[in-house]
C-alpha cells in the first residue's frame, strides 16, 4: 500500500487541531468565532474555512466525533456484564466521562442538530441501551408502566436534563455523573438505596482500574 502524502497527513492533523481547540474554545466561550477558533488554533481563518465551510459545519463535526466517542465508551462500559441493572449503571458512567466534555455544546448542537437527529446519530447506543432495558423488565430488575422503548425516550431526557442542569450550575460537574445513573435506576424501578449502592460500587471499581491503568 502507498503511503499517503504529505499533504494529506498535515490536512487530517491540522482538522483534528481545529476541532480539539474548537472544543475548548466552545467550552470556554459558547459564542466563539470561527475567527477565535482560527487564533486559538494558530491557523488563518481560510484554513478553518477550508476544513469547515460554516460554524454549523464545524458544530456538525464536533458531534459527530461525541457520538463516535459515546458509542466507544458505551460499549466497553457495559462488556462483560450480564446484570442489567450493573450494566446501565457502568455503561452510563462510561458515556458521561465523554459526554461531560461536551455538555457545554448540547445547546449548540440543538439549534443545528434537532433532538430527533440526535437520537438518530446515537441510533447504537439507543438500542443496545433498550436490550439492556428489555432484558431487565423481563427478569423483574427493572419495574415500569412504560414499554421499553418508551422508557428509554424518558431515560435519554434524564441524561440531557442533567446535562443542561450541570450547565446552568444546578447540579455540581464533578457529582452528576453518578447521580444521573442513580438517577436512571431508579426511574427504572429499582430502589434507592440499591440503585446508590451499586453505582458506588461501579463507580469506585471505574476508578480502581483507571487508578491502575495511569499507575
Amino acid at each position: 500500500m502507498n503511503p499517503r502524502p504529505a499533504s494529506s497527513v498535515r490536512a487530517d492533523a491540522n482538522r483534528r487541531r481545529i476541532l480539539d481547540v474548537a472544543v475548548a474554545e466552545l467550552l470556554r466561550d459558547p459564542d466563539a468565532s470561527m475567527d477565535q477558533i482560527a487564533r486559538a488554533a494558530g491557523v488563518v481563518r481560510r484554513t478553518v474555512y477550508g476544513h469547515f465551510p460554516s460554524r454549523d459545519a464545524l458544530i456538525e463535526a464536533i458531534v459527530e466525533r461525541a457520538v463516535a466517542a459515546v458509542e466507544s465508551a458505551h460499549a466497553a462500559g457495559r462488556e462483560g456484564i450480564d446484570d442489567p441493572a450493573e450494566a446501565v449503571a457502568s455503561s452510563l458512567l462510561a458515556v458521561w466521562d465523554v459526554a461531560d466534555r461536551y455538555r457545554l455544546l448540547l445547546s449548540l448542537a440543538q439549534r443545528s442538530v434537532t433532538m430527533s437527529g440526535i437520537r438518530e446519530r446515537l441510533g447504537h447506543v439507543h438500542e443496545s441501551g433498550m436490550e439492556m432495558f428489555r432484558r431487565g423488565l423481563e427478569d423483574g430488575t427493572f419495574v415500569s408502566p412504560l414499554p421499553t422503548r418508551a422508557l428509554g425516550y424518558v431515560l435519554e431526557g434524564i441524561l440531557f436534563a442533567v446535562m443542561e442542569a450541570v450547565n446552568d450550575g444546578v447540579v455540581p460537574a464533578e457529582k452528576a455523573g453518578r447521580s444521573t445513573a442513580i438517577t436512571f435506576l431508579t426511574a427504572a424501578g429499582l430502589p434507592a438505596s440499591q440503585a446508590t449502592e451499586l453505582v458506588t460500587r461501579v463507580a469506585d471499581r471505574r476508578v480502581a482500574t483507571r487508578a491502575t491503568t495511569d499507575g
